[in-house]
């Protein structure tokens, strides 16, 4: 397959050790309001957002994201 025939791929990242939604966001997304980056970050990211807690009592939205965890830092493409 010849390079001018590649679909164009959505910009995404691997987080670095430690990594929060507020720290990828303020990285990532430096000209956009935190709070609003750190909802775009989750709604582009469902697969790790919403994956089942890892233990008893953990809230949702504290699952911790992993080094493997592929992010998106763009919305799908239209």
């Amino acid at each position: 397959m010849m390079a001018a025939e590649l679909s164009p791929v959505r910009k995404s990242i691997l987080p670095q050790g430690g990594d929060s939604w507020e720290t990828i966001a303020q990285r990532e997304l430096p000209d956009t309001a935190q709070s609003d980056a750190v909802a775009m970050l989750q709604s582009w990211n469902l697969h790790v957002f919403m994956r089942a807690a890892g233990g008893v009592g953990r809230i949702r939205g504290d699952n911790p994201i992993l080094p493997s965890d592929v992010i998106f830092v763009e919305p799908p493409r239209a």
